[in-house]
């Protein structure tokens, strides 16, 4: 049974927004996990972008996206989203929602659990 599906990835131009969603699948409640937002471009590894859960605030691992890309959730829909504004042909990557069932957040692929299968996001003019 799927257990996480992104959607909201899509071509934009620099500048441009998108809000990436993370779904639960049946019975698989976002609330009780962290949640990891990852992206990987090809050729290159998978990075941790953000992650939250119930004893960590939103964390962003990168400066580059802090002020840009925002984490938030919405419990009642089982979704978590990654707003990104501003942004910038760099942020081009499949970006993947990804969960650690102990409920830390963590960068590293490796502790994660379960993941979706990625939506991907290019920013092109």
């Amino acid at each position: 049974q799927v257990q996480l599906v992104e959607s909201g990835g899509g071509l934009v131009q620099p500048g441009g927004s998108l809000r990436l969603s993370c779904t639960g699948g049946s019975e698989f409640f976002l609330e009780y996990y962290a949640i990891t937002w990852f992206r990987q471009a090809p050729g290159k590894e998978r990075e941790g972008v953000s992650c939250f859960s119930k004893y960590d605030s939103p964390t962003y691992y990168h400066d580059s996206v802090k002020g840009r890309f925002t984490l938030s959730r919405d419990n009642a829909k089982n979704t978590v989203y990654l707003q990104m504004s501003n942004l910038k042909p760099e942020d081009t990557a499949t970006y993947y929602c990804a969960a650690d069932l102990l409920d830390y957040c963590s960068d590293s692929p490796g502790p994660m659990d379960v993941w979706g299968k990625g939506t991907l996001v290019t920013v092109s003019s």
